[in-house]
Formats: structure tokens, sequence, C-alpha cells
């Protein structure tokens, strides 16, 4: 049962500050890597302008895109469509670097985190964009060799240069980022201010150090594939055959994936059920409340939603609009609750013998809570 239908129009937005800036991003975000159909899958050019305008009518402002992204043809649209629309100011445009956008044979520099790389990447997206200045540049993946301080320096230099706004990080090991973030601090250098990650209740390995690394630095996290790359849907399930369940990324992925790769797995399929019955207990369609799922999550910031048609975004942007009863959620959180293991497990058992029965607070109670304002004044 997928529960296909759904709200007709979603709650207006709400937005938040995006890590230690002032940047007011929606707490859901649009993924435009459908945006053309190079990838085998996605849509074509009249569908992505739909969802384009789809996801601006509901009040969103957060567009994610990058070079690498259906050979170009993402940054191209969306840079045409933002010009068609007259929004680029209203729009906060994400791209990244780090892929061989070409393809190039034996260019050990035609990739990478380096600042050849990098230069020769943001000015290609400039153009395809039509625009003069990213509003969050990502480095789009850890290339394992390149300095640290050289990524600093050189996006440092592209931030005082009015070339991009700010700059975050996407699939990296959580000591780069954190020793990226320290390193930036210590040297009064521009840091970056947010990670993009997998994360979904069947992607859930970030919970070991990420969320937590986000929170203690001021990182606004930005999951990405918060539907298990389609598997959450609902439109997949075991020991089906249908051709419609051929379709799509999780099935072409599949295809090539190495078993950490693979969605497909008896672990997974009992997250799919529990969601499912979850779902069916407040009549919610399963996509809306796995969105809601993530977007809830400590440290996170805004959720990436991908889609190839209207009807998908329609299902998705009301995942803010309800509250998950606490029973439920502990139920999700359950099901694909990521095993105990060294260091944590040990820290978990230690740390309450460290105070012979105290309890120790990092902060007072409620410490962390925003004021209210009420009447005029903030209290």
């Amino acid at each position: 049962m997928t529960f296909d239908a759904a709200p007709a129009t979603a709650l207006p937005p709400t937005y938040t500050l995006l890590g230690r800036t002032g940047l007011r991003v929606s707490r859901l975000a649009l993924g435009t890597m459908t945006f053309g159909t190079e990838h085998g899958f996605g849509c074509d050019r009249a569908m992505a302008r739909a969802l384009f305008d789809s996801y601006l009518d509901w009040g969103g402002n957060f567009i994610d895109t990058a070079d690498v992204y259906t050979q170009g043809t993402s940054e191209r649209w969306l840079g045409e469509f933002m010009r068609e629309a007259g929004v680029r100011d209203r729009v906060v445009l994400a791209t990244k670097y780090t892929n061989n956008f070409s393809n190039t044979a034996r260019d050990p520099n035609a990739a990478g985190n380096g600042r050849k790389a990098l230069q020769r990447a943001l000015e290609a997206s400039l153009s395809r964009l039509g625009t003069d200045c990213i509003d969050l540049y990502y480095l789009h993946m850890w290339d394992t060799v390149t300095p640290v301080e050289e990524v600093l320096r050189s996006m440092d230099d592209l931030v005082r240069a009015g070339k991009i706004r700010h700059w975050a990080l996407s699939d990296v090991p959580a000591w780069y980022a954190a020793r990226a973030i320290t390193l930036a601090q210590a040297h009064g250098l521009e840091q970056p201010c947010a990670l993009q990650m997998e994360y979904s209740l069947v992607s859930r390995g970030i919970e070991y150090e990420f969320t937590s690394m986000c929170q203690e630095l001021g990182i606004g996290l930005v999951p990405w594939s918060p539907l298990g790359g389609g598997l959450l849907s609902g439109k997949y399930r075991p020991h089906v055959g249908a051709a419609d369940q051929d379709e799509g990324r999780i099935r072409n992925t599949a295809q090539v994936a190495t078993p950490s790769l693979n969605k497909l797995t008896p672990r997974n399929w009992d997250i799919v059920a529990e969601l499912e019955a979850v779902a069916r207990e407040i009549g919610r369609p399963m996509a809306q409340v796995a969105v809601h799922w993530v977007v809830q999550r400590p440290g996170v910031s805004s959720v990436i939603l991908g889609a190839t048609k209207p009807q998908q975004l329609a299902q998705t942007l009301p995942a803010l609009d309800f509250t998950l009863p606490p029973e439920l959620e502990q139920r999700l959180d359950a099901v694909g609750k990521l095993p105990a293991i060294f260091p944590y497990a040990f820290i978990d058992t230690m740390v309450p013998r460290l105070y012979g029965g105290a309890q120790v607070l990092a902060t007072p109670p409620r410490f962390a809570q925003p004021l209210q304002q009420r009447g005029g004044s903030w209290r």
C-alpha cells in the first residue's frame, strides 16, 4: 500500500539559518540530479521546469545541483529556469565540484579537490548557471590526497573575490571535516558551513560521528537521498517482479553496486515493512513519513528532495505538516538502529561510572531553547 493520495498543497515552509551563517534556507531543498536523462533516469526539460515551478510556488528557496549532474544539463537548465522566472536573487543556489566532468583521460588535474580543478570547475559552473556568484559551493567528495590547507585557502579566496558566498563539504570523513573547521577557525579563514551526506532510515551510518560533530561545531547537516534511492517511497517490494520495479535509480544502482551500496537487502526490507505500517497508522504516504523522520533528526538543517514528476514532489513537501507520535517515531528508530560498536558502546558503558552516580549535564536544562517573542519583546 503506497498511499498515493497526498494533500493538494503543502503548508508554507519554514526557514532556518544554515550552520553559523545568516543564510536562510527552507528545511526542504530541491535536488536537481534528475534534471536530464543522461544518467539513465530523470526527466525531460518540461518536467524539470514543472518541478522547479512547483517547488518555488510552495515557497522553497534552496536548490541543489552539481557540475557533474547529467553531464552539465542540470546546471544549464537550472540557470535557464532562474533567468526565465526572474528568481535568481530569491534562490539559494548550491552546486559542487570534484568529479571528472569531461571524463578526461590521463589528466590528473581534471578532477579532485585541488585549486586547479576547483577554479576550472567553478568558472564552468558559473557559465552554465548564468550567474556571477554561487551561494553555496560544495566540495563534492574527498579525493584522499589534496591537503586540506589548500582547499581552505582556495575557498577563502573565492569568498573574498565574490565568486562564492559560502562553502561546504559533502561525502567526507568526519575527521576531515573537523580538521577543516578547526584550521579555518584557528587561522581566521572562511569555514565550511554545511555538510551534505546520505541519510535515511536505511542509511544511518553518519549517526556514529557526523550528527554530534555538526551540533558541536555549528555545521548545518543537509542529508541527501532521504528515501534511500527510492526504496522508501513504497514503490519497491521484496520478491516482486513487476516491470515498474526494474526502472529507476535504485535498480540501476543495484545492478552494479558493491555490497555496501546495495539497498535491496533483507534488513532494508524489514525497515520498509515497518515504515509502511507506521504510514498506514497515521494515513500518510510512506515517502512523506520517511522524509519527516530525517528532517526531524538532530543536527539536520535541510533535506534534499529528488523527484522526476510533480506528483512525487507533492507527496514529500508536506513532510513537515504533521507530528509523528513518539511511539511511532521510536518504532522507526528501533527498526534500523545501528549496532553498538567500539568506542561508542565502551563510552556509553563507562561514563555513568565516572561520577559515582551523580548526574552531570553539559549545559543546564533548557539552556539551548530559543527565546520566544511575546508582545514585541524577547523573553
